[in-house]
C-alpha cells in the first residue's frame, strides 16, 4: 500500500517537473527575420556593440533619471511577478532591460512589449523558425555580428544586448519608423498584426 501510493507521488511530481520544463522550452510565436547583407561598417559597428563588456548596472545623470528608473521597476515588478516569481530574478532581469534598452536608445517599456509577444518572458523559449530566447533572437545574428556561439543566445544579458541592438538597427535602417523596424525585426515588414501587438503590450509597461 505505501508502496504504491509512493509510486503515485513519484509520478505526480515526476509530471510537476516535466510541465515546468516544457513551460521553458515550448515553442514562441516569432517570425521568419530574414538575414540580410550588411555593409562592412555596420557589421563592424554592431559587432562592438554587442561585444561591449560593460556591465549591466543602470547609471544616472541625477536624482530625477534615478527616481524614473525606481517608479519604472516597482510598476514593472507587480506586473512580472507572475512569469518570475523570483524577487531577485526579477530585479536582475529589469534592471538588464532597463540598461540595455537605455544603451540602444530605446524605451525599456517598448523593448518589455516585445519580450512579451515574443516569447512571453521565457528565456528558454525557442520558435518554429529557430529564434531564441527572451528577445527571440535568430542563430544567423550569433554568427554574423557575435562570436558564433549561438547557445549563448539563451543567457539574459546577451539575449537582451543583441535584441536592443538589432532593434535599433531596424529602426536606423528605417529612418525612426517604428512599425517598419518592428516588421522587419519579427520578419513581416508591412503587416500590422505584430507591430500592433508589440505597440499594444508597450502601453502596459509604460511608466
Amino acid at each position: 500500500m505505501l508502496l504504491s501510493a509512493f509510486h503515485v507521488w513519484r509520478g505526480a511530481l515526476a509530471g510537476v517537473v516535466l510541465t515546468a520544463a516544457s513551460a521553458q522550452w515550448m515553442p514562441a510565436c516569432a517570425g521568419r527575420q530574414l538575414e540580410e547583407p550588411l555593409a562592412d561598417s555596420v557589421r563592424t559597428a554592431l559587432s562592438a556593440a554587442v561585444g561591449k563588456a560593460t556591465p549591466p548596472e543602470p547609471v544616472f545623470a541625477d536624482d530625477g533619471q534615478r527616481q524614473v528608473f525606481d517608479r519604472w521597476v516597482l510598476a514593472s515588478d507587480g506586473r512580472l511577478i507572475k512569469k518570475k516569481p523570483e524577487s531577485l530574478v526579477r530585479r536582475e532581469f529589469l534592471n538588464t532591460v532597463w540598461y540595455e534598452a537605455k544603451r540602444a536608445g530605446l524605451d525599456p517599456g517598448l523593448v518589455m512589449g516585445l519580450i512579451e509577444v515574443e516569447s512571453g518572458f521565457r528565456k528558454y523559449a525557442i520558435s518554429s523558425v529557430g529564434a531564441r530566447g527572451y528577445m527571440q533572437i535568430m542563430p544567423f545574428w550569433s554568427r554574423s555580428i557575435g562570436d558564433g556561439d549561438t547557445s549563448s543566445l539563451f543567457e539574459m544579458r546577451t539575449n537582451l544586448r543583441f535584441g536592443c541592438v538589432i532593434l535599433r538597427h531596424y529602426l536606423d535602417t528605417e529612418k525612426g519608423n517604428l512599425f517598419l523596424a518592428l516588421g522587419r525585426y519579427n520578419g513581416s515588414r508591412g503587416k500590422a498584426e505584430y507591430p500592433n501587438a508589440v505597440t499594444a503590450a508597450w502601453r502596459r509597461w509604460k511608466l
